[in-house]
């Protein structure tokens, strides 16, 4: 389908028509020399209003056994996955629940979970301190959190027994998928480099919404930490991402230490994993 000589990540973004975010692993080259297999792993948004076109996509390219979704209760019930035939979506929120209740207090309306109504308040919430805080925490609070790590452990272990291709997914597939795939990265043994390069490229997916809410908090009165919070929230902050990186390496030794120790994902399934999917 494509050469694992002359890819580039474009080749991995997946123009789906109701599936926003949406890119596959295949074609990356890990340090050993080995690259991932194509149709095999792909990493989106929510499937909400997945397509008739893009769920054949997802069945006939990537022969589909297994969602994982890692959205809390809320998001879930207020945009649920399109299901799909012979497809085993299984649900691990992976935010930490202090947060999930942060989000969700005094509200029973699941509908500001659709991402339209959280892009019109982020303007206004980019000038509050505390969230400007939250935002720079979101990612430590995820990694150290120890029922995000043992929902992780889970999907990784998925990864290895399923029989077919695996998508996972968030709300905009960015943060909580993010580190999804850089585990699933890390297990395969890819560098650094290729992890966090993934990882950026939800900025190129969401370039045209950072730039418009960017301009808009600029307007109101924004400065540096308010465009900084736009970008994190609208996009992802790969800084923020590099930060939290350096901090597992400072209390695991190694990312692949901490899917060890952490998520409960042994050398061996790492082994077995890499057997499984590179080429």
């Amino acid at each position: 389908m494509f050469s694992s000589c002359h890819h580039t990540s474009q080749d991995r973004i997946i123009p789906f028509e109701g599936i926003e975010n949406a890119r596959e692993l295949g074609g990356l080259v890990m340090q050993d020399g080995r690259s991932i297999r194509w149709g095999q792993l792909v990493r989106s948004g929510n499937l909400a209003l997945a397509s008739d076109q893009d769920v054949a996509i997802l069945k006939e390219r990537f022969h589909l056994s297994n969602v994982y979704d890692f959205r809390f209760d809320a998001e879930v019930a207020g945009a649920p996955d399109r299901e799909m035939d012979g497809v085993l979506n299984t649900h691990l929120s992976t935010l930490p629940q202090a947060l999930v209740d942060g989000f969700t207090a005094g509200r029973s309306d699941t509908t500001q979970f659709k991402v339209s109504g959280f892009m019109e308040r982020l303007a206004e919430y980019a000038f509050n301190p505390k969230a400007q805080e939250m935002g720079r925490q979101l990612y430590p609070a995820i990694v150290m959190d120890p029922t995000s790590q043992q929902r992780y452990g889970a999907f990784l272990r998925g990864v290895l027994e399923a029989e077919g291709g695996v998508l996972w997914h968030c709300s905009q597939g960015k943060d909580r998928c993010g580190w999804g795939a850089a585990f699933v990265l890390a297990a395969l043994g890819a560098s650094r480099e290729t992890i966090v390069e993934d990882f950026d490229l939800s900025n190129v997916s969401y370039a045209a919404q950072v730039e418009a809410l960017s301009k808009k908090v600029i307007e109101m009165g924004g400065g540096e930490n308010e465009i900084a919070f736009i970008r994190a929230m609208v996009g992802v902050s790969t800084e923020n991402f590099q930060n939290t990186l350096d901090l597992i390496d400072a209390k695991y030794g190694s990312l692949e230490a901490y899917l060890e120790i952490a998520l409960g994902f042994s050398a061996q399934e790492q082994a077995a994993l890499k057997n499984k999917l590179l080429e």
